[in-house]
This record gives structure tokens, C-alpha cells and sequence, in this order.
């Protein structure tokens, strides 16, 4: 027997993700005849704190925050799904890649013609950001300082903002999020150009609370692992370019914790 509770759910990815996330708690909503809530109008910092004080229950967040927190127990998440993207690139699998972007009449081949440019990064808690930027340059003996200004402008959209005003040289942007993009803004086809793909990595999940019931756990599971199968599910997942969603492991995301720890040894 399922226990009916108000489910609220939330987004941590980019703001031009957030409709995804909104339309997919209708859904569930919908299918399971229950009360949720989409919050969406507080910065996502303070989302962020919202799930880590169990006030939010089924969120969507990189794979890096997931790692740290399921390593520290706190809060107590239960992975519930990932998407598996629409593309060639992405293999039916649930990953994802990390373009690296410049001005289209720049100069740069390669990520090593990027050592001593401006950088722009979302922020530090990204995998796709910041965290595979570093664990690269590791792997690389690149040397320290790489680049010469580095900017934190708080979203991957800031990002590309920041290339296309000439802010910033280059930055590493979720795959993902490019592919959107450059749907929306014909200027990111006309004037930015990929010079570098990094990763793959394990692509961001949606978690749930240990606090939500169990059988409303895996019937909330149940029905977006489905919903491929269902012609109004079929609409939400093509608008936001995701063939499905696909159930995984905490181990599935071990590839991001070796990253994270050859970053701390490399002392980044």
C-alpha cells in the first residue's frame, strides 16, 4: 500500500534544464494521483540546502554533489534514476560529455593551446564544469597555473555568455546543455566552436529521500523508468532530448570519485 505524502521536487542542473524537471513532477503527479510541489523560485544554493535538509525529496543533481553526499551518508538519497540522451554520442547509455568551447575565429586546435587563455567555469561543484577540467589537467602534467584569468560565472549558460561576449577563452560545457543551446541561439552555431570533448562521465541523476515512503519510492521509480513507454511521457522526454530514463547503482558513479581523488592528489 502506498503512503500518500506532498512530494516536493526540484532541480540543481542548468536553468535550461528546469522544464524538464517541472513537466516530469506533473507527470509523476499525474500518473500516481498524488500532491507535489516544483521548486524552482529560490536560488539554487538554497535548493541545494533543501535537499540536504530533507525539505526537497526527489531532486536532479550533478554526479559530483551525489558522490560527496553518498560517501558522507548525509543526506540520506536513494538514487532513483538517470537519463540516457538522445544522440549518437551518448551510446544509450546515461552519460555525458564535456565540451570544450572558443570563439570560432580564435586560433585554438586543442586544449593545450588553451594554457595561459581566460577561463570560465560554472562553479565548483560540477563534474562537467570543474571537476573533469582539473582531473584533465592532472592526467596531463599540465603546469600550474594552466590558464591565466579563471572565472566563476555561476552557470554553464553564464558560461557560453561569457565566450561569445569575449569575457572568457574557453570552458567546458555539459554536452547536454550545448545541445540545447544551440537549438535556442543560432549565434552559439555561428560564432563558438568545439575544440576538445572530455569524459565520457556518468551523467547526472535524479535522487529521492530515504524519508519518502518506500512503495511511493518505487512506484514514483517505476513510473519515469516507464514512461517512455507512454505516448504523454514520449512528449515530456523529447522535449529535453532524453531517450529514457534508466535505473542506476552507486558503483555506476565510481568513475567520478577516481577523478575527484586523482584532483586532491595532484593538490588542484
Amino acid at each position: 500500500m502506498i503512503t500518500k505524502q506532498t512530494i516536493a521536487f526540484t532541480t540543481i542542473q542548468a536553468p535550461i534544464h528546469d522544464f524538464i524537471i517541472e513537466d516530469l513532477a506533473s507527470y509523476v503527479t499525474s500518473r500516481l494521483q498524488i500532491p507535489s510541489q516544483f521548486v524552482i523560485d529560490i536560488p539554487w544554493q538554497e535548493r541545494e540546502r533543501w535537499i540536504d535538509s530533507g525539505e526537497i525529496d526527489v531532486a536532479w543533481i550533478c554526479g559530483l554533489p551525489y558522490v560527496v553526499r553518498a560517501d558522507l551518508g548525509q543526506p540520506d538519497l536513494e538514487l532513483l534514476a538517470a537519463p540516457v540522451m538522445v544522440g549518437e554520442r551518448y551510446h544509450n547509455q546515461p552519460i555525458y560529455f564535456s565540451d570544450v568551447i572558443v570563439r570560432a575565429e580564435r586560433h585554438f586546435q586543442s586544449f593545450a593551446d588553451l594554457h595561459g587563455t581566460n577561463w570560465a567555469y560554472n562553479e565548483p561543484g560540477s563534474q562537467s564544469g570543474y571537476n573533469i577540467t582539473l582531473y584533465h589537467l592532472a592526467t596531463i602534467d599540465a603546469p600550474i597555473p594552466f590558464f591565466g584569468r579563471i572565472l566563476e560565472a555561476g552557470s554553464h549558460e553564464n558560461c557560453i555568455q561569457r565566450v561569445l561576449d569575449g569575457d572568457a577563452d574557453a570552458a567546458a560545457i555539459d554536452s547536454t546543455v550545448l545541445d540545447l543551446a544551440c537549438e535556442q541561439d543560432e549565434r552559439i552555431h555561428d560564432h563558438l566552436r568545439v575544440i576538445a570533448t572530455l569524459g565520457p562521465s556518468p551523467i547526472p541523476p535524479l535522487v529521492i529521500s530515504k524519508s519518502v515512503d518506500p512503495d511511493l519510492r518505487e512506484a514514483i521509480r517505476a513510473v519515469i523508468l516507464e514512461m517512455h513507454e507512454d505516448p504523454d511521457g514520449c512528449q515530456i522526454l523529447e522535449r529535453g532530448k532524453i531517450r529514457r530514463f534508466q535505473h542506476v547503482r552507486d558503483t555506476d558513479y565510481d568513475s567520478i570519485r577516481v577523478m575527484a581523488r586523482e584532483v586532491r592528489d595532484a593538490q588542484f
